[in-house]
């Protein structure tokens, strides 16, 4: 019987090209094998993610969250109401990305539902730029719900790897896997093959290494809700530039290696302890007073 299991960007590519199948259909392959779960049930799943991620992408730029430390609420209504004016001077698709992203960093800051994918810290990115190309290109769900095994496929490979803990990676390992796993979908929504979103993951990767993780008291929510805005971002010009075939110099298995070194390089004091960076700057503590580790 055919494994379709995988450790590997070049193992992965591999059975997708030998058993003739995308990406997707590999990861829903490699589930059933797993754990035995039908396409259905595995499909039915991961839509059931999806509508929850769409829903907290949505749900702040209509209806401002206010976050339980107090330090973010209102930042998506503010943005969708310039994109919504006509005064944004971002792309449509980047701006809706990016304010769908901050939604998601409201509701989980205010103890709302959202999807950690792949941690709770860059829940946004993912929903973000996927509801924003939703909308742009008019894919129904099914389609974004076949590109978010796409982005789990990054995912797996970064977690089985390296590292998505900001405490053991720094906010690279977050918000730059988040990115890679971003950008891996929206190149298959666009067309692209197993290659196209494996050098977009890489591009989005490096795009972000060396990322601190400096959260301002201790908490989820700044610097973290504009970085993930700005990994939503990300991914979509990465996509882009894998879309247009420009190659990456350094494919994806290495790249998350990289990845890996450059976490262990962090000083401690970088990595979601709250002791260094933004989170020891005078006016984020003196803003913070009361709330989190630093009151």
């Amino acid at each position: 019987m055919k494994s379709y299991k995988f450790k590997t960007a070049t193992e992965m590519t591999a059975l997708c090209d030998d058993a003739g199948i995308d990406l997707a259909e590999l990861m829903i392959r490699r589930e059933m094998e797993l754990f035995g779960n039908t396409k259905t049930m595995i499909m039915e799943k991961m839509a059931g993610q999806w509508a929850v991620m769409r829903r907290a992408a949505g749900q702040a730029v209509t209806q401002p969250v206010t976050s339980m430390g107090g330090l973010i609420g209102g930042e998506a209504k503010r943005l969708a109401e310039r994109l919504k004016n006509g005064m944004s001077i971002m792309p449509s698709v980047q701006g809706w990305a990016s304010a769908y992203a901050m939604s998601v960093m409201e509701v989980n800051a205010g103890m709302g539902l959202i999807v950690a994918a792949p941690t709770a810290g860059s829940a946004g990115v993912i929903p973000g730029a996927f509801a924003a190309l939703q909308e742009e290109k008019g894919y129904d769900d099914a389609c974004m719900t076949q590109g978010l095994f796409v982005a789990a496929a990054i995912g797996l490979l970064i977690m089985s790897r390296a590292t998505v803990a900001g405490a053991e990676g720094g906010c690279q390992a977050e918000i730059g896997t988040a990115s890679a796993m971003a950008s891996a979908g929206l190149v298959y929504l666009a067309g692209g093959d197993v290659r196209a979103s494996c050098a977009a993951a890489s591009a989005a990767l490096a795009n972000l290494l060396g990322l601190v993780c400096d959260p301002v008291g201790g908490l989820v929510e700044l610097p973290c809700q504009r970085r993930n805005a700005v990994g939503a971002a990300n991914a979509i010009c990465t996509a882009e530039s894998a879309l247009a075939g420009i190659a990456e110099i350094v494919p994806l298995d290495e790249m998350i290696d990289v990845l890996y070194d450059v976490g262990k390089n962090i000083p401690e004091s970088l990595r979601e302890t709250a002791q260094g960076g933004m989170a020891i700057a005078p006016s984020a503590a003196r803003r913070c007073r009361g709330c989190g580790t630093n009151g």
